[in-house]
Protein backbone atom coordinates (compact mmCIF):
# COMPACT_ATOMS: atom_id res chain seq x y z
CA UNK A 1 0.00 0.00 0.00
CA UNK A 2 3.44 2.09 0.22
CA UNK A 3 3.42 5.58 -1.08
CA UNK A 4 0.18 6.38 -1.79
CA UNK A 5 -3.33 6.90 -0.59
CA UNK A 6 -5.79 3.92 -0.56
CA UNK A 7 -8.53 4.27 -3.19
CA UNK A 8 -12.12 3.16 -2.32
CA UNK A 9 -11.70 -0.29 -3.43
CA UNK A 10 -8.45 -0.71 -1.08
CA UNK A 11 -10.69 0.50 1.49
CA UNK A 12 -13.70 -1.54 0.85
CA UNK A 13 -11.26 -4.54 0.52
CA UNK A 14 -9.95 -3.29 4.07
CA UNK A 15 -13.55 -3.52 5.49
CA UNK A 16 -14.65 -6.78 4.10
CA UNK A 17 -11.24 -8.52 5.30
CA UNK A 18 -11.03 -6.61 8.80
CA UNK A 19 -14.50 -4.62 9.51
CA UNK A 20 -16.35 -7.34 11.93
CA UNK A 21 -12.35 -8.25 13.91
CA UNK A 22 -12.24 -5.05 14.19
CA UNK A 23 -15.89 -4.36 15.61
CA UNK A 24 -14.83 -7.25 18.42
CA UNK A 25 -11.94 -5.32 19.09
CA UNK A 26 -13.84 -1.93 19.36
CA UNK A 27 -16.10 -4.05 21.87
CA UNK A 28 -13.28 -4.37 23.79
CA UNK A 29 -13.51 -0.48 24.93
CA UNK A 30 -17.14 0.81 24.62
CA UNK A 31 -18.68 -2.22 25.19
CA UNK A 32 -21.96 -1.57 23.25
CA UNK A 33 -21.84 -3.16 19.61
CA UNK A 34 -23.74 -0.33 17.79
CA UNK A 35 -20.81 2.36 19.11
CA UNK A 36 -18.45 -0.23 18.21
CA UNK A 37 -20.10 -0.53 14.62
CA UNK A 38 -19.83 3.55 14.71
CA UNK A 39 -16.74 3.57 15.70
CA UNK A 40 -15.09 1.11 12.85
CA UNK A 41 -17.13 2.95 10.12
CA UNK A 42 -15.91 6.08 11.30
CA UNK A 43 -12.58 5.19 11.21
CA UNK A 44 -13.19 3.70 7.44
CA UNK A 45 -15.42 7.12 6.27
CA UNK A 46 -11.68 9.15 7.30
CA UNK A 47 -10.04 6.47 5.05
CA UNK A 48 -12.35 7.04 2.43
CA UNK A 49 -12.79 10.64 2.95
CA UNK A 50 -8.64 10.77 2.50
CA UNK A 51 -7.95 12.04 5.71
CA UNK A 52 -5.51 9.90 6.35
CA UNK A 53 -1.78 10.02 4.60
CA UNK A 54 0.01 6.65 2.85
CA UNK A 55 -0.26 3.47 5.03
CA UNK A 56 2.76 1.61 5.53
CA UNK A 57 0.65 -0.93 7.45
CA UNK A 58 -2.83 -0.83 7.23
CA UNK A 59 -3.88 -3.54 9.56
CA UNK A 60 -1.76 -1.83 12.56
CA UNK A 61 -3.35 1.46 11.44
CA UNK A 62 -6.87 0.01 11.47
CA UNK A 63 -6.39 -1.25 15.12
CA UNK A 64 -4.48 1.66 16.35
CA UNK A 65 -7.14 3.89 14.70
CA UNK A 66 -9.93 1.58 15.89
CA UNK A 67 -8.87 1.65 19.74
CA UNK A 68 -8.14 5.74 19.47
CA UNK A 69 -11.44 6.36 17.93
CA UNK A 70 -13.02 3.88 20.85
CA UNK A 71 -11.56 5.47 23.62
CA UNK A 72 -12.43 8.67 22.47
CA UNK A 73 -15.93 7.81 22.03
CA UNK A 74 -15.98 6.09 25.68
CA UNK A 75 -14.38 9.08 26.84
CA UNK A 76 -16.75 11.46 24.94
CA UNK A 77 -19.76 9.60 26.38
CA UNK A 78 -21.12 8.59 23.03
CA UNK A 79 -23.71 5.77 23.83
CA UNK A 80 -23.32 4.75 27.38
CA UNK A 81 -21.43 1.66 27.62
CA UNK A 82 -23.59 -1.20 29.17
CA UNK A 83 -23.08 -4.84 29.10
CA UNK A 84 -26.98 -5.69 28.37
CA UNK A 85 -25.95 -5.43 25.20
CA UNK A 86 -23.17 -8.90 24.00
CA UNK A 87 -21.07 -8.27 20.77
CA UNK A 88 -21.37 -11.90 20.39
CA UNK A 89 -24.31 -14.69 19.47
CA UNK A 90 -23.29 -17.93 21.91
CA UNK A 91 -24.16 -20.74 18.90
CA UNK A 92 -26.62 -22.44 21.44
CA UNK A 93 -28.08 -18.88 22.18
CA UNK A 94 -26.57 -19.16 25.47
CA UNK A 95 -26.65 -15.01 26.22
CA UNK A 96 -24.85 -15.20 29.93
CA UNK A 97 -21.87 -16.97 28.09
CA UNK A 98 -21.95 -14.31 25.44
CA UNK A 99 -21.70 -11.76 28.15
CA UNK A 100 -18.71 -13.41 29.70
CA UNK A 101 -16.73 -13.78 26.58
CA UNK A 102 -17.34 -10.02 26.02
CA UNK A 103 -16.47 -8.95 29.25
CA UNK A 104 -13.43 -11.80 29.23
CA UNK A 105 -12.14 -9.96 26.94
CA UNK A 106 -12.74 -6.57 27.75
CA UNK A 107 -10.87 -7.29 31.00
CA UNK A 108 -7.68 -8.20 29.21
CA UNK A 109 -4.72 -6.12 29.17
CA UNK A 110 -4.85 -4.34 26.15
CA UNK A 111 -1.67 -5.80 24.45
CA UNK A 112 -3.25 -9.08 24.70
CA UNK A 113 -6.53 -8.71 23.74
CA UNK A 114 -5.25 -6.93 20.33
CA UNK A 115 -3.41 -9.84 19.65
CA UNK A 116 -6.19 -12.68 20.51
CA UNK A 117 -8.76 -10.44 18.32
CA UNK A 118 -6.65 -10.37 15.54
CA UNK A 119 -5.58 -14.53 15.51
CA UNK A 120 -9.05 -15.45 16.47
CA UNK A 121 -11.35 -13.16 14.75
CA UNK A 122 -9.30 -11.31 12.03
CA UNK A 123 -7.57 -14.75 10.96
CA UNK A 124 -4.20 -12.91 11.61
CA UNK A 125 -1.14 -15.36 11.54
CA UNK A 126 1.02 -14.36 15.14
CA UNK A 127 3.68 -12.85 12.85
CA UNK A 128 0.94 -10.64 11.15
CA UNK A 129 -0.27 -9.76 14.50
CA UNK A 130 3.52 -9.01 15.71
CA UNK A 131 4.09 -6.81 12.76
CA UNK A 132 0.75 -5.23 13.28
CA UNK A 133 1.40 -4.27 16.88
CA UNK A 134 5.39 -3.42 16.26
CA UNK A 135 6.67 -6.00 18.24
CA UNK A 136 8.55 -9.09 17.87
CA UNK A 137 6.91 -12.66 16.97
CA UNK A 138 8.38 -14.08 20.45
CA UNK A 139 6.41 -11.08 22.57
CA UNK A 140 3.05 -11.63 20.00
CA UNK A 141 3.25 -15.17 21.07
CA UNK A 142 3.35 -14.59 24.40
CA UNK A 143 0.92 -12.03 24.71
CA UNK A 144 -1.48 -14.74 23.01
CA UNK A 145 -0.41 -17.25 24.74
CA UNK A 146 -1.50 -15.47 28.17
CA UNK A 147 -4.78 -14.24 26.88
CA UNK A 148 -5.55 -17.39 26.16
CA UNK A 149 -4.98 -18.94 29.00
CA UNK A 150 -7.23 -16.09 31.15
CA UNK A 151 -10.09 -16.43 28.89
CA UNK A 152 -10.17 -20.48 29.68
CA UNK A 153 -9.75 -19.37 33.50
CA UNK A 154 -12.76 -16.94 33.40
CA UNK A 155 -14.69 -18.94 30.87
CA UNK A 156 -14.60 -22.61 32.34
CA UNK A 157 -18.13 -22.32 34.03
CA UNK A 158 -18.98 -21.97 29.74
CA UNK A 159 -17.06 -24.94 29.01
CA UNK A 160 -18.87 -27.45 26.97
CA UNK A 161 -19.86 -30.86 28.90
CA UNK A 162 -18.34 -34.32 27.51
CA UNK A 163 -21.64 -35.04 26.45
CA UNK A 164 -22.48 -31.57 24.74
CA UNK A 165 -19.30 -31.98 23.05
CA UNK A 166 -20.22 -35.28 21.42
CA UNK A 167 -23.30 -33.96 20.19
CA UNK A 168 -21.15 -30.91 19.29
CA UNK A 169 -18.94 -32.62 17.05
CA UNK A 170 -22.11 -34.68 15.28
CA UNK A 171 -23.38 -31.25 14.14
Amino acid sequence: MGDKRLSAEEVSELYERHGPALVVYACGYVVNTACAEDVVHGVFQRLLAGHVGPLEYATGYLYRAVRNAALNARRNGTRDASLDEPCFVHREGNREAALALQRALSELPEEQRAVVVMRIWDGLTLQEAAEATGVPLNTAASRYRYAIEKLRERLQPYELKPREKERDEER
